[in-house]
Order: C-alpha cells, then sequence, then structure tokens
C-alpha cells in the first residue's frame, strides 16, 4: 500500500505563494504519475498539475506561468510551488498517484491513490 499525505495549505492573500507537498511512503516516482486536483465549494474536482514518471510536467491553462510541479526522489515528495494565488485558487488540494493501466504492478500496489487534501484559502 501507499499513503500519500499533503502539507502546507493555508490562507493568503491575493498575490502570495504556498508550496504544497505530498509525501509518498514509499518509493513511487518511476512509475507512476503524481497529479494535483483541486475542488472548489460546487465545483468538480479539476486537474491542476501533473508529472509524469518521465518527468514530464503538464498544466491547467488556468495556473500555467504560475504553478510549477517538481519531486524529490529521495524524498518520495512532491511539490506544487503557487505564485500569484488569485481568489479563484481557494479549494481544496488533492495529491493523486496513479499508474498506467498496462503496466503490471506488484501485488501490493495499486493503480490509484488519494491523499486526504489540504485546504488552499486566497483572499482578495
Amino acid at each position: 500500500q501507499v499513503q500519500l499525505v499533503e502539507s502546507g495549505g493555508g490562507l493568503v492573500q491575493a498575490g502570495e505563494s504556498l508550496r504544497l507537498s505530498c509525501a509518498a511512503s514509499r518509493s513511487i516516482f518511476s512509475i507512476y504519475t503524481m497529479r494535483w486536483y483541486r475542488q472548489a465549494p460546487g465545483k468538480q474536482r479539476e486537474l491542476v498539475a501533473q508529472i509524469t514518471s518521465y518527468g514530464s510536467e503538464d498544466y491547467a491553462d488556468s495556473v500555467k506561468g504560475r504553478f510549477t510541479i517538481s519531486r524529490d526522489n529521495n524524498k518520495n515528495t512532491v511539490f506544487l510551488q503557487m505564485n500569484n494565488l488569485k481568489p479563484e485558487d481557494t479549494a481544496v488540494y488533492y495529491c493523486n498517484a496513479n499508474a498506467p493501466g498496462d503496466r503490471v504492478l506488484h501485488a501490493s500496489l495499486e493503480y490509484d491513490y488519494w491523499g486526504q487534501g489540504t485546504q488552499v484559502t486566497v483572499s482578495s
């Protein structure tokens, strides 16, 4: 099994920065694509950023140029650096680990894991 634990959320003013962390309980980055999702009240969960096992990054249009996803393989931790935050960034942010469907995994692993979420609130 894999546990994902997010941290780093909080209350900031518009224009400020936050860095979210997602610590995995074991080394999985060579297999799993790591993603950050967010869900605002009354809205569907949306993909914010991802980094593949090869290190390829991708971002939602709404955060391009402001957010950066990265990972520390030695610490089994993924980060989301969020700069120039806007009130519309307010949401619960979730970390997700997803393995390719055609990959054969060890019996102890699943294809999809989620963290518990961390609240980000941006005031205007």
